[in-house]
């Protein structure tokens, strides 16, 4: 009697175990962790922490976000520490990281393309080209407003101070900071230029312009792209198929941006759009 009981015990913790494992999703190993890390942008926020949604939801996986600045981002892909990475600017804003760490790193392709980056200034500023700006240092209060220093566009822009040159300095801040000053000159019609890109949510809120840039600093359109561990197809093949399939249409980003700009918790704002759009999150896990 005694081994009858023993036995059903076993039994019993068996299927509870394959029912645990069970509710890790498909192939997920349980309590394994996904980590993702991107920079305080709006486009990589949003599209973070969309997958993050869709590796938990739909994979099974735990999966951790860590925002941190671009060069600890591509340091952490290269030695392992990082998972993935879903905003990688190419070919121009993230060039010196790729130049750096591209052959330690995967690229598994697209998330959007015609992004941009370059100095904006609101419609109303009575000037199109970076050549002007010299003309009109003081009205736009002797500055520069950017945003994390050692980001790509701060790169960029010190180099096209030094090209045109110019005699703005360039105000170091985030993403978040530089949004306040402009929302604040924007209020009071005031003249501002800030480092900026798209996709962003700013230019949904304001009217808003690039400069043109005749010596090609800024270059032109740029792709987004998805960045991996070495490894990572390997030890976790379900969430690289993701990554690889993961892409999104302007709108489509747009949409998730503008809810979180709206006051929407990120993972919130991501799992409200899947619930819209099931047939494009079913596509990526294909």
């Amino acid at each position: 009697m005694r081994r009858k009981i023993i036995t059903g015990l076993l039994a019993l913790v068996m299927m509870a175990g394959l029912m645990f494992t069970g509710c890790a999703g498909d192939g997920a190993p349980a309590g394994e962790t996904i980590k993702l890390g991107y920079v305080q942008w709006a486009c990589a926020e949003a599209s973070t922490h969309l997958a993050q949604a869709v590796i938990m939801d739909e994979l099974g996986y735990e999966v951790k976000v860590t925002s941190i600045e671009a060069g600890a981002l591509y340091d952490g892909l290269a030695d392992g520490a990082l998972d993935a990475q879903t905003t990688a600017w190419l070919p121009v804003t993230h060039a010196d990281y790729m130049e750096q760490y591209g052959d330690q790193i995967d690229d598994y392709g697209q998330l959007y393309n015609n992004a941009r980056i370059g100095l904006v200034v609101p419609t109303y500023v009575d000037i199109d080209s970076i050549e002007e700006l010299n003309e009109h240092v003081d009205q736009f209060g002797g500055r520069i407003v950017g945003i994390d220093g050692g980001a790509g566009i701060m790169i960029a822009t010190e180099q096209a101070i030094e090209d045109y040159p110019l005699e703005l300095e360039l105000v170091e801040s985030s993403d978040m900071a530089m949004t306040a000053a402009l929302d604040d000159a924007y209020l009071e019609g005031e003249w501002i230029v800030v480092t900026g890109w798209t996709p962003h949510w700013k230019f949904a809120s304001f009217d808003l312009k690039f400069l043109e840039d005749p010596k090609g600093v800024y270059g032109g359109a740029e792709d987004i792209h998805v960045m991996a561990r070495q490894g990572l197809e390997e030890d976790a093949p379900d969430v690289a198929n993701f990554l690889k399939n993961y892409y999104l249409e302007d709108y489509q980003l747009g949409e998730i941006i503008g809810a979180i700009a709206d006051g929407a918790e990120p993972l919130e704002a991501a799992r409200e759009w899947i619930a819209e759009n099931e047939d494009v999150v079913e596509g990526w896990l294909q």
